[in-house]
């Protein structure tokens, strides 16, 4: 079984259009769990109307190790909300980790919007999979056996941004990892939006910097802010 982790809070805009995407695949080994940081929106409603299982949450790696501690399956999927998955993209995405034999898998980022796909491809999907064998890459999008997450202990709920580069990079040293190559993902440019694609993926690189040389990121020097762009969109949206 494949155990789906979404970590959530105020998600009711985006939550079932990732739900909607994840019912029309042709698979159904599947579960699904909502671990809500206390919404006050419809999202735990909306969770309920397509059969989720849901569990407290928190900030992104407390939430992920509070779905993965409710999850049954022998393979978990953890992804953010604002995500779309084309079709087939189960069947695809476990094909080719039984093939290359992977116990982590990654997956690259696409965007209807042409510019915001070419950012993706050239800023995250290029660099992900010519460094995947010397230094991985993950967006909270990936794949990983639940034998792998138990073993490392799951997320570290010290680090404050980057948690999920931390994870790979721990689980890579005990299992096989790769960057899945027949399977994308949909992912809203929102946070790029808000924030500026300059400022945000500046960001991201100087995260990288600490990583590599000063350990994970573990105080609030980044000010990495957990669903802080709803606002935003709203304007957007009536503008």
């Amino acid at each position: 079984m494949l155990s789906i982790i979404i970590p959530t809070i105020n998600e009711e805009n985006h939550l079932p259009l990732l739900l909607g995407s994840i019912k029309k695949q042709d698979f159904s080994d599947y579960e699904i769990i909502i671990a809500d940081a206390g919404s006050e929106d419809r999202t735990i409603e909306i969770a309920r109307s397509f059969g989720c299982k849901i569990v407290p949450g928190g900030l992104p790696p407390k939430g992920k190790n509070l779905g993965a501690a409710a999850a049954r399956g022998d393979m978990f999927f953890f992804v953010d909300a604002d995500v779309i998955l084309p079709s087939a993209f189960f069947k695809r995405a476990l094909a080719e980790i039984k093939k290359k034999e992977l116990s982590i898998g990654s997956f690259c980022l696409q965007s209807e919007n042409k510019i915001h796909h070419l950012a993706f491809s050239a800023l995250y999907n290029f660099p992900s999979k010519i460094g995947e064998k010397i230094l991985p890459q993950a967006m909270s999008i990936f794949m990983v056996e639940k034998k792998i997450h138990l073993k490392m202990g799951g997320f570290d709920e010290k680090v404050k941004i980057g948690e999920e580069l931390d994870y790979i990079r721990r689980a890579k040293k005990i299992g096989r990892f790769g960057a899945i190559r027949s399977a994308g993902v949909f992912v809203s440019s929102r946070r790029f939006q808000k924030d500026g694609w300059l400022k945000t993926w500046l960001k991201y690189f100087l995260c990288q910097i600490h990583m590599l040389f000063l350990g994970p990121v573990e105080s609030d020097l980044f000010k990495y802010r957990f669903n802080h762009y709803e606002d935003f969109l709203q304007k957007e949206r009536k503008s």
